[in-house]
């Protein structure tokens, strides 16, 4: 087996907070990001990429196939013109300030403003559209670890290899002729797919002999280029190819998968999907902000339904589980953080969504733990509350207190009189020092005397 050919390790400026691999490569958006040796490796525009980052920089490497090389590549002056800067430019769309689309999201939005800064570097990645298509077809009642799993058998039995690491080979992801061949349905059953063995096997075929690799292509918010394109390639992608046959229409005569000579929207894009096998809403929504570019998408599934209910309010209170995530709702949900969020309200989607991951609960305990309750003074004059504590033993830790209030709530270390007129509950951590801090659960502010500052 003849050598690879591997660059050396090079370095793009780019900070923690406009992105962070480490969350970015993990919260499900692609499932191909392999991590051995604390670098990532994947296969991109056939060559085998390498990240490890640093706070100011992402260091990358690149390993080439040993066969002829591709338009990418120099063949007479080897890495000379290597396109793989652009490339990650594209791929992580760093044409987007992170941080200032974080503070236009936190200014508009309290919970996403608590919850972000456990979630800084979070970026929707560009990746090509046929690709991200059939991994999310993968996706239907799964989660990432198996959905993962898929993709890397997927790539191993059908794509093309590539390159090896530390013994692991990586393969890129198959084209869709590779996955409408005969046999390939019962071949993907065999290998545990289940009933998207079928979705998998009727799109591709869907793509492959009637539509053709373009239609995707057709289907892109035409102000960003798809991964990989050259700036012709990306003008000419809605345009039709000028005396090219029309490719078949589809047995059932489905109109929604075709588009006309207006530019596509997000709306045409997503209905346009949904004519394909194993496509529904949320799949769609998945493949228009991660395949085309469309980053008013916002797919909901049972994470971002839940964050829907619990912190926005979607379901109304206290019966909210009961309710369902019907058509007429997902669509409302969607609208609601379009309007909050803007025209990037997908990016924003996935800093929530990552945030409710039980693999990034300790992440996002982090913030949490560093938060203190703080009590300043804007008056002299002093509002004091009378507490009781009442100790339960069934509690590992803490105390709970019963607070008798009559303007509002008082963080101090020594309790005082009171005018009685209300009783709410709070929980305090045990009293080690002088100045121990006081944690409530309800906050009411009737006057200005004193007040109770929450840090995050």
């Amino acid at each position: 087996m003849a050598a690879q050919k591997v660059t050396e390790w090079r370095k793009l400026p780019v900070s923690l907070a406009e992105l962070c691999i480490e969350t970015t490569l993990r919260c499900g958006q692609s499932f191909r990001w392999r991590k051995i040796n604390e670098q990532w490796h994947c296969v991109l525009q056939g060559r085998l990429i390498s990240l490890r980052q640093d706070p100011t920089h992402l260091h990358y490497k690149v390993t080439w196939p040993t066969t002829t090389p591709t338009k990418h590549e120099d063949p007479q002056n080897f890495g000379a013109e290597d396109d793989t800067p652009s490339l990650l430019h594209s791929y992580f769309a760093l044409s987007h300030s992170l941080t200032t689309l974080y503070a236009q999201w936190s200014l508009s939005d309290a919970n996403f403003a608590r919850r972000a800064p456990a979630f800084t570097g979070i970026r929707i990645l560009n990746q090509d559209a046929w690709e991200t298509l059939i991994s999310f077809i993968c996706s239907s009642n799964n989660n990432i670890s198996r959905i993962s799993q898929m993709v890397l058998k997927l790539c191993t039995h059908y794509g093309p290899y590539v390159a090896t690491v530390e013994g692991e080979a990586f393969h890129d992801f198959p084209g869709p002729e590779a996955l409408a061949g005969e046999g390939v349905e019962a071949h993907l059953r065999e290998l545990g797919f289940g009933y998207r063995a079928k979705y998998i096997a009727e799109t591709a075929g869907c793509v492959a002999q009637v539509y053709g690799e373009k239609w995707l292509l057709r289907l892109r918010d035409p102000g960003v280029p798809a991964l990989g394109a050259t700036t012709e390639e990306a003008g000419a992608s809605v345009k039709k190819e000028e005396g090219a046959e029309e490719k078949k229409k589809p047995v059932d005569g489905d109109s929604k998968v075709d588009l006309d000579e207006d530019p596509p929207t997000y709306k045409k894009a997503h209905a346009a999907l949904l004519a394909l096998p194993g496509v529904g809403p949320k799949v769609s929504d998945c493949v228009c902000l991660m395949g085309l570019g469309w980053g008013e998408s916002v797919p909901i599934d049972t994470h971002v339904w839940q964050i829907a209910q619990r912190d926005y309010n979607f379901g109304g209170k206290g019966g909210a589980k009961t309710k369902t995530l019907n058509k007429a709702m997902y669509e409302a949900v969607g609208d609601h953080f379009r309007k909050i969020w803007g025209p990037q309200a997908g990016w924003a989607q996935s800093v929530l969504f990552t945030a409710n991951l039980k693999s990034f609960s300790e992440q996002a305990a982090g913030v949490k733990k560093k938060g203190v309750v703080k009590v300043e003074e804007e008056t002299q004059e002093e509002t004091v509350t009378t507490a009781e504590a009442v100790t339960k033993p069934e509690k590992k830790k803490g105390v709970v207190v019963k607070v008798e209030q009559s303007e509002e709530i008082v963080a101090t270390t020594s309790a005082a009189k009171s005018r009685k007129r209300k009783t709410v509950a709070a929980e305090v951590l045990p009293k080690s020092e002088p100045d121990a801090a006081v944690q409530t659960t309800t906050t009411r502010t009737l006057r200005s005397s004193k007040r109770i500052k929450s840090q995050v």
